[in-house]
């Protein structure tokens, strides 16, 4: 085998293995200030309206008292973090979001 060609086989397989990476998306953290009527005891309603939203990962509610934390792909618009949150409400208790 020529250097020519071992150099040619060396770059096809590098070629290959950089193919077989997967690209992962930036993620963030949002912070979002809770409140509203009883807002506190819905946290599991919360948590799903803020799952709705294409592209969040996950929401911590127990490193910050009264803050969700929500990791999720940097495409997400953390206004739209907001009006999902916004949205929770039932009989005679809501939730209320801020950005932090």
């Amino acid at each position: 085998m020529t250097m020519k060609t071992f150099a040619m086989l060396v770059l096809m397989l590098c070629s290959v293995m950089i193919m077989e990476i997967p690209a992962f998306a930036a993620e963030q953290k949002v912070t979002l200030m809770l409140g509203g009527k009883f807002c506190d005891s819905y946290t599991g309603e919360v948590e799903k309206a803020l799952k709705k939203v294409s592209g969040v990962k996950a929401v911590d509610f127990k490193s910050m008292k009264g803050h969700a934390i929500v990791t999720a792909d940097a495409s997400v618009k953390p206004k739209d973090l907001v009006s999902a949150v916004n949205g929770v409400k039932g009989d005679g208790w809501d939730c209320k979001a801020d950005l932090m």
